[in-house]
């Protein structure tokens, strides 16, 4: 046999197992047990129309808030990486180092309660939204730091050295011809970052959120303890798709460009 064929013969096989598997699965489980815990109809009527008008509406916007201010700070943290200041350079890889190291969940708590408790008479503007904002901006930006970081160092270094020589002073140059082409370089793993902020909202709950500031699980869980059933998951599970699937097809597709320009 070739080896064309042998691939061919192992690439049929594959198939034939996964398919075999895949039956295998649907035959053992008990649908009817299924379709009353998860896929209540009635349960998932009675979510709407707050499951997108409140809950999906505020995932949405924590997430954007967040990636926001997450990408501000993320840009003025890389700058501060490349910096040739020293105390700039450190300041800026503590930072990293720190936040990556966190939980999300726990830097949440912490703005939530501990900027309160160190700051009596201060608070974060915005209630609940400012708080998401700060929380998971913080954490979001240690990442977006070090993936600009990486687009600005991915520029060819002669393009700086050509904006030099034509007069231009080095902000100007990097506003002007580095920034943009490392933006673009960058775009595949900034919009995977809005992903893992649409899921980190999730943990928003433990800023004790209300009825106008609900998100999509808080909203699910608390859906779940009233009607006693899990519907309710499956339907926030769904609207997180409603919101992610777009975004990796994006993502996917920004990927696919950038590799025909190269």
């Amino acid at each position: 046999m070739s080896p064309r064929r042998r691939r061919q013969v192992f690439r049929v096989a594959g198939y034939v197992l996964f398919a075999a598997v895949l039956v295998a699965v649907a035959a053992a489980a008990d649908w009817g047990r299924l379709s009353e815990a998860f896929f209540r109809l009635d349960v998932a009527r009675s979510m709407f129309p707050d499951a997108i008008t409140v809950a999906l509406r505020n995932t949405i916007v924590y997430t954007l808030l967040a990636f926001v201010f997450g990408l501000t700070l993320g840009l003025v943290l890389a700058l501060m990486r490349l910096s040739s200041i020293l105390p700039y350079r450190w300041f800026a890889t503590a930072y990293i180092e720190l936040f990556r190291g966190l939980p999300a969940l726990l830097v949440l708590f912490m703005v939530g309660y501990g900027v309160p408790l160190a700051f009596p008479d201060r608070e974060i503007p915005g209630g609940v939204y400012g708080s998401v904002t700060v929380g998971l901006g913080l954490t979001a930006a240690a990442y977006m730091a070090e993936t600009i970081r990486a687009g600005i160092q991915a520029v060819p270094k002669g393009q700086l050295e050509a904006a030099r020589t034509l007069g231009m002073s080095h902000p100007r140059a990097m506003v002007s011809i580095i920034l943009p082409q490392a933006f673009r370089i960058v775009i595949p793993p900034l919009t995977n970052e809005i992903i893992l902020l649409t899921k980190d909202t999730s943990l928003v709950y433990v800023l004790g959120v209300t009825s106008t500031t609900i998100e999509l699980t808080k909203f699910a869980g608390d859906s779940l303890n009233t009607r006693v059933n899990p519907t309710p998951l499956v339907v926030a599970g769904l609207l997180y798709l409603v919101i992610t699937l777009p975004l990796s097809q994006l993502v996917r597709g920004l990927e696919r460009r950038a590799r025909k320009e190269r």
